[in-house]
């Protein structure tokens, strides 16, 4: 699929991204090159390697990049869990973060899924 902005677990991605930059600012001064730089490379990280999936030519190369993407999104997962346990930021805006995030989880698995079921 070359047009990846079609694909609903990229334009999640997006939404995931838009969060994050939301929340991030809300993070202290001196994890401005630690947590905060990795919770936004994760977050980028997801609709990201979607992108470059797509514009792979075999379903082997797809599927590298979809599960990186995975890999990514549980990364973010485990960050805003830490996030939430430093109390740096109000519970209700990282339970939200986490919620799409783990709806994003399933429908790239799904997807991980559909592209095994091909080779």
């Amino acid at each position: 699929m070359k047009d990846f902005k079609k694909l609903l677990i990229w334009q999640l991605g997006m939404e995931i991204v838009d969060s994050v930059y939301g929340i991030v600012p809300m993070l202290p001064q001196e994890e401005r090159y630690g947590l905060r730089s990795q919770i936004t490379r994760s977050a980028v990280s997801i609709p990201s390697n979607i992108a470059e999936g797509s514009a792979k030519r075999s379903t082997k190369e797809k599927l590298k990049f979809v599960e990186i993407s995975l890999g990514s999104a549980f990364e973010l997962e485990t960050q805003m869990l830490a996030v939430g346990r430093r109390k740096w930021i109000e519970q209700k805006l990282i339970d939200e973060v986490i919620d799409n995030v783990r709806k994003e989880q399933s429908m790239i698995s799904k997807f991980i899924e559909k592209l095994e079921s091909e080779l």
